[in-house]
Formats: structure tokens, sequence, C-alpha cells
């Protein structure tokens, strides 16, 4: 990594590479004679709580997105396997973390709340009476000449 180097989330947020702390870990599953002694898997940890580039909102919905992938200190770690090669799995943890960030940067419209329509109200109200009508007629005790 070049030192200062930004990577850019939005429009808006860019991230120090420096922020990103990468730890080269054995991967699981296969991989033949090299899967116990090349370390290719990769552990991707950003201090979201310390990062200057994001606000208080973000990090609330960061934190919720990230569920489980997020420690109690606010640091997000990620782990990628999925290739065979250092810098695919280096680039896989980089894109889901852009990916996380860049959910967490939308901010949810705000409910407005509404009222029902008289119309609606009415045609709610209609159904209701009909299918009370229905019902009515359903009931009742059986004609004695019917048999």
């Amino acid at each position: 990594m070049t030192a200062g180097a930004k990577i850019e989330i939005t429009s808006d947020i860019a991230l120090d590479e420096r922020e990103i702390e990468e730890r080269y870990i054995r991967a699981g599953g296969p991989g033949g004679q090299n899967v116990n002694k090349v370390a290719t898997a990769v552990q991707l940890r950003f201090d979201a709580k310390a990062s200057p580039a994001l606000d208080d909102g973000l990090r609330r919905r960061l934190a919720a997105l990230a569920g489980r992938r997020m420690t109690k200190d606010g640091v997000i770690v990620l782990t990628a396997q999925r290739f065979r090669t250092r810098e695919r799995n280096r680039d896989d943890a980089l894109a889901r973390l852009v990916e996380l960030l860049r959910a967490a940067a939308i901010v949810p419209k705000r409910r407005r709340k509404t009222r029902p329509t008289a119309g609606s109200r009415e045609r709610r109200l209609e159904g209701k009476l009909a299918r009370s009508r229905t019902k009515q007629l359903r009931g009742g005790k059986p004609d004695a000449g019917a048999y």
C-alpha cells in the first residue's frame, strides 16, 4: 500500500489506506499440499470507531449492517479466503468493506405518517358489511320440511 492513498467510498467519503490493517492467515478448505504452508487468506481490520472519514450516523448504520463482523470496540473484521492467492483475497475483502460502507452511507428516508382516505375507509367498511351479511345467511336452523 502506498502511504496516504485514498479509497473512494462515495463522492463525499474516502478512507485513507493506512486505516485498514491486513493480516495474512492460513486458509481452510481444499488446496492440496500448499494449504498447510502458505498463508493466502486475508483478515482485514478497519477501525470504524476511530475513523475520521465517518460521521456518527454512518457509524450507527454501519454497526447495524455489519452485525457480528464488528467487534465491541468498533473494529470491522472481514476474512476472505475464497481464492488461492493473497492478492485476489485482499481485493475481495477490500471490495466487501467498500460495499458495506456504501450500503451504510445510504440514509434511509424518514416515513411520513399518512391517514387512510375517506374512500378507502368507506370501501373497507362496505367489504366488512358484505362479509357479515354472507355469514349471517349461512347460519340458522334448516327447514323442517326439507328432509
